[in-house]
C-alpha cells in the first residue's frame, strides 16, 4: 500500500509566509468586494453618460451578482479539486481583463455585458482566497486570520464608495473598473510565489456539474429579471419569466439532490449550525446590499452631495472595520458566535432607520455620521463571526465548498434586493432622476432593509448555539454536525504542496 503524501506543516500567521498568504488573499477578495460597492457612487454618473434608465442601472449591479452568485460554488468546486491557488489566480487574471473591458465600454450594453463577465473572475478568485486561509492557516490561527481577512476585505467593500467618488469626480467614472488592472499585476505574481498550493485529495475524477451551475444561474437571472421588469408594467412577460425562474431553481435542487457528484451536496446542510449561518448570511446581505445601491444615489440625488462627499459621507465603516475586525473575530472565538450574530445584525437596523434623517441639505454631522457610525459598529460586531462561524461548521476539505455556499448565499441576496427593493419601494424607472420621487421611495425601502437585518437576528438568537464548553477553537463549532471531528494543532486534511 502506498504512503500517504507527505503533508507541509500548517502554516503561523506571524511567519513571513503567513503574512505573504495574508496579504495575497486579501488583494484578491478586495477587488472583488471593491467591485461590489465602488460602482454604486457612479451610477448617477453612469447613467447620465451611457443615457441609461433605473433598469440599466440596476444591471450595471446585478450582472455582477449574477455571474458571482451563480458561479462561485463551480468555483470553490473547482479550488478544491484542481488547487485553490490555481484557480485563484486564474479568477484574478480573469477580473482584470473583465475591468479592462468595463473601463472601455462604449454603451450600457457592452458595460453590462462586461460586468458579467467580471462576475465570472469574481466567483473563481473569491472562494479560492477564504479556503486559502482555511486550508493554510494553523488551527489555532484561524480564527485570527478570518478575522484580519474579514476586517480587510471589508474594508475592500467599504472604501469603495470613497474611493469610486474620488475617481468619478476625478479621473472619471471608468477607472472605478480600470483600478483593478494594477491590483492584479501585484497580486498574482505574490500568490504563485508565496502561497503553497492546496486541494482536496478525496475528490479523484469525477465530472463537473456543469448543468446544476446552469440551473442555478438560469433561475437567478429569471427571478432578477422579472423583479427588474416588474415596475415596467409588462406583467404577462413578468409573470412568466418569473415562474420560469421558479421551476429552474426546483429543477436545480433536485439535479443536487440526484447527482452522485453535485456542485451543491445538499448533506452539508444537515450541519444545523452551517445553515442557520447561512440563513442568517442571506438577511444580513440583502439589507446591506439594498443598503449601499439606494444610499450612495440619495446621498447624491436628493440630498445633494458630490460623488466624492457621498462616497466619503460612508468612510466611517472603513475605519471602524479596520481597527475592530480582527477583535471581533477573537471575541466570537471566545464567546460564540450567538452574541455576535444577534447584536450585529441589529445594530446595523438601527443605522438604516436612521438614514430616514438624511433628506434635502442634510447635515453631515447630525445626521449621516450617526447613521454610518452604528451601521459600522454592527458590521465590525457580525461580519468577522459569520465568516469564521460558516468554515468552521464544515470539515476543512470542504473549505471551498462551504466559502462558496456561503459566498453564493451573500451575492444572491444582494442580487435579489437590488432588483426587489426598487419595486417593492415604488420607484419609478426614473425615479433617480428626481430628488422628490427618490426620497419618497428611499423613505420607503429603508424599514424594509431594518426589517430583513431584525428577521436575521431573530434566527441567529434561535439557531446559532455556542460552542461546547471549555472550548474556545472556533473548529468546535462542528460538534454536532455530520462534518469529521476537529482538527487537532498537528492535523491537516487539506494537502498543502
Amino acid at each position: 500500500m502506498a504512503a500517504p503524501p507527505k503533508e507541509s506543516p500548517a502554516v503561523r500567521m506571524s511567519s513571513p509566509a503567513g503574512k505573504w498568504i495574508l496579504l495575497t488573499t486579501v488583494l484578491g477578495s478586495s477587488m472583488a468586494m471593491l467591485d461590489s460597492t465602488v460602482v454604486n457612487v457612479a451610477l448617477p454618473t453612469i447613467g447620465r453618460d451611457l443615457d441609461s434608465d433605473l433598469a440599466g442601472l440596476q444591471w450595471t449591479v446585478n450582472a455582477y451578482m449574477l455571474t458571482l452568485a451563480g458561479l462561485i460554488l463551480l468555483g470553490g468546486a473547482l479550488g478544491d479539486r484542481f488547487g485553490r491557488r490555481k484557480v485563484f489566480v486564474v479568477g484574478v487574471v480573469w477580473f482584470a481583463a473583465a475591468s479592462l473591458l468595463c473601463g472601455l465600454a462604449p454603451s450600457a450594453g457592452v458595460l453590462v455585458a462586461a460586468r458579467a463577465l467580471q462576475g465570472i473572475g469574481g466567483a473563481l478568485l473569491t472562494p479560492g482566497s477564504l479556503a486559502l486561509i482555511q486550508a493554510s492557516f494553523h488551527p489555532d490561527d484561524r480564527a485570527r486570520a478570518v478575522g484580519l481577512w474579514s476586517g480587510f476585505g471589508g474594508i475592500g467593500a467599504a472604501v469603495g464608495p470613497f474611493l469610486g467618488g474620488w475617481l468619478v469626480d476625478g479621473p472619471g467614472w471608468r477607472w472605478v473598473f480600470l483600478l483593478n488592472v494594477p491590483l492584479a499585476l501585484l497580486c498574482a505574481p505574490i500568490a504563485l510565489r508565496h502561497v503553497p498550493e492546496s486541494k482536496d485529495d478525496r475528490i479523484h475524477g469525477r465530472g463537473f456539474d456543469v448543468l446544476g451551475a446552469a440551473l442555478g444561474a438560469l433561475a437567478l437571472a429569471l427571478v432578477t429579471y422579472a423583479l427588474i421588469e416588474a415596475s415596467a408594467g409588462s406583467m404577462p412577460v413578468v409573470a412568466v419569466t418569473a415562474a420560469a425562474g421558479v421551476a429552474a431553481g426546483v429543477a436545480f435542487v433536485m439535479v443536487e439532490r440526484r447527482r452522485a457528484d453535485p456542485m451543491m451536496p445538499l448533506d452539508i446542510f444537515a450541519s444545523r449550525q452551517f445553515t442557520a449561518v447561512n440563513v442568517v448570511t442571506l438577511c444580513v446581505y440583502a439589507a446591506f446590499s439594498g443598503f449601499f445601491f439606494l444610499s450612495a444615489l440619495q446621498l447624491q440625488v436628493v440630498a445633494g452631495y458630490s460623488a466624492l462627499a457621498a462616497g466619503t459621507a460612508l468612510l466611517p465603516t472603513t475605519v471602524l472595520m479596520l481597527f475592530l475586525s480582527a477583535r471581533s473575530g477573537e471575541l466570537a472565538q471566545r464567546i460564540g458566535p450567538r452574541i455576535p450574530l444577534t447584536v450585529g445584525p441589529l445594530l446595523c437596523a438601527t443605522g438604516m432607520l436612521l438614514m430616514l434623517r438624511v433628506g434635502t441639505d442634510a447635515s453631515y454631522v447630525g445626521d449621516v455620521l450617526p447613521a454610518v457610525l452604528v451601521l459600522g459598529l454592527g458590521m465590525v460586531t457580525l461580519v468577522a463571526p459569520l465568516t469564521a462561524t460558516v468554515l468552521a461548521s464544515v470539515d476543512t476539505g470542504r473549505a471551498g465548498l462551504a466559502s462558496g455556499i456561503n459566498n453564493a448565499a451573500a451575492r444572491a441576496a444582494g442580487l435579489v434586493a437590488v432588483a426587489a427593493l426598487p419595486l417593492l419601494a415604488g420607484m419609478s424607472e426614473e425615479a433617480y432622476r428626481s430628488a422628490d420621487a427618490f426620497d419618497d421611495a428611499f423613505r420607503r425601502a429603508m424599514p424594509l432593509c431594518a426589517g430583513i437585518l431584525v428577521v436575521g437576528a431573530v434566527i441567529a438568537y434561535a439557531t446559532v448555539r455556542k460552542p461546547p464548553p471549555g472550548c474556545l477553537r472556533p473548529e468546535c463549532l462542528t460538534h454536532g454536525s455530520v462534518t469529521a471531528p476537529p482538527l487537532e494543532p498537528n492535523q491537516s486534511r487539506g494537502r498543502l504542496e
